[in-house]
């Protein structure tokens, strides 16, 4: 079946009509599921994450189970060693997992109504958190999103529909079948508030962004061309989108650096390789390019695997992605750079606008960078590895928004996800819904 929760058998859908009536109908029952979620307690959503935290660890030897088959599988494909990383959830990792849902389920709740002034003649303006209602969300060989979107959405109060690729698939469907189902379900809610798609069929996904009645929001955490167009039909479509198409963080090393503070931010910045926010385009001020670089590309050459500092290649981009690039992802790009504006100018113009950090103990020239750059995060002596919903708002994301337009940007959390309401009521019934 493609989607309840007794199997955790993948089972292609080959039609387009029977994935998009597969679609329609994970999201009605979501949707069915979702009022349970807007009436439960912040005493019972708490409650199925701390379940979903002790079920990761009481099941880790099948989730482990599941998971090798689907890196078994990747690895005979071909994948790269930087997916494959993206891929594997060892007994670390999901102690990890388990971690965040702790530290999400104890997170204080925000309230749901504020004031936002008075009126004449004894009337306030309210603004009123509601729930979205049923998020979608596509991610590819990532297991640990599964956890990651299903619990923010849980935490928001809206239930979700998910699709992953097929190199995830095993993966996800036992953390739905052994983790979040049986929490849900064991406090008293529907399992139906997360539901997966149980087809590897890349048309579900397409299908996932094309239902603005049943899933009024997209939540598309992958990188790369894929993602960019389900954006672009989600759009058509009328389905709003957080998108998370591209990364790469920049690293400018000004003259006025402390050696020790470049040489640990590059380690820092390239300690996994098929992660968005690692070191991806190196500037070095020109003062000190010719007396660093040799140093640098020694650095990384002893790094396991070697890291390989090239200069801009022809036909790519200054900024080029190399995560997303399957036989070169251990590369860094190496470029002098005339400054702190240039730098910014330079990772403004060729990059994705991710993240960027400047290395340096001159704060003007660290406030000249930080006051140019125009990028979702900039970082002084610290690494872009930080933009991270966790490592920098202590709280997991459900992605990474990059978007220059209104809306949430950078790390998108559970507090993202709800739209607004305006009340103008009497003020005494104003003190009532403000103590609900």
């Amino acid at each position: 079946m493609l989607n309840g929760r007794p199997s955790g058998k993948v089972r292609p859908v080959s039609d387009m009509a029977g994935i998009r009536d597969a679609v329609h109908q994970a999201a009605a029952a979501a949707r069915s599921a979702s009022a349970g979620l807007e009436q439960a307690g912040d005493d019972t959503i708490r409650d199925v994450l701390l379940d979903m935290g002790r079920n990761l660890i009481a099941r880790t030897a099948e989730l482990r189970t599941a998971n090798r088959q689907d890196v078994e599988a990747a690895r005979a494909s071909g994948m790269s060693p930087g997916l494959l990383d993206r891929l594997v959830i060892d007994d670390a990792r999901i102690a990890g997992m388990a971690d965040q849902l702790g530290v999400l389920a104890n997170t204080p709740a925000e309230p749901r109504v504020r004031k936002v002034r008075d009126l004449d003649g004894g009337t306030v303006v309210l603004e009123k958190r509601r729930a979205v209602g049923v998020l979608g969300a596509n991610f590819e060989a990532r297991p640990n999103v599964t956890i990651d979107m299903a619990s923010q959405s849980l935490r928001s109060r809206n239930a979700c529909v998910l699709r992953t690729g097929a190199a995830a698939l095993r993966t996800a469907g036992a953390l739905v079948d052994l983790v979040i189902g049986p929490a849900l379900e064991g406090r008293g809610l529907s399992g139906d508030c997360v539901r997966l798609l149980r087809t590897p069929d890349r048309v579900a996904a397409e299908q996932l962004v094309q239902h603005p009645d049943g899933i009024p929001l997209v939540i598309l955490r992958g990188s790369g061309d894929t993602t960019r167009s389900l954006a672009q039909k989600a759009a058509q479509a009328g389905v709003a989108a957080l998108a998370h198409a591209d990364g790469g963080g920049v690293l400018y090393v000004h003259p006025a650096a402390d050696r020790d503070t470049v040489t640990r931010l590059i380690d820092e910045g390239t300690d996994r390789l098929g992660v968005c926010n690692r070191l991806n385009l190196l500037l070095v001020d020109t003062a000190v390019f010719d007396e660093l670089v040799p140093g640098i590309r020694e650095q990384l050459a002893g790094h396991q695997p070697a890291i390989e500092l090239v200069g801009p290649s022809p036909g790519r981009p200054l900024g080029w992605e190399w995560a997303l690039d399957d036989a070169n992802n251990a590369t860094v790009t190496v470029a002098p750079v005339a400054g702190p504006l240039e730098a910014a100018e330079i990772a403004n113009r060729e990059t994705s606008g991710l993240a960027a950090t400047i290395a340096t103990e001159d704060d003007d020239a660290a406030a000249a960078f930080l006051a140019a750059y125009a990028g979702t995060g900039g970082f002084h002596n610290r690494t872009t590895r930080l933009l991270d919903g966790f490592k920098l708002l202590a709280v997991p994301e459900t992605g990474i928004n990059v978007g220059r337009g209104p809306g949430p940007r950078g790390p998108v959390t559970f507090r993202d996800l709800w739209i607004r309401q305006y009340l103008t009521v009497p003020a005494a019934s104003a003190a009532r819904l403000l103590d609900a």
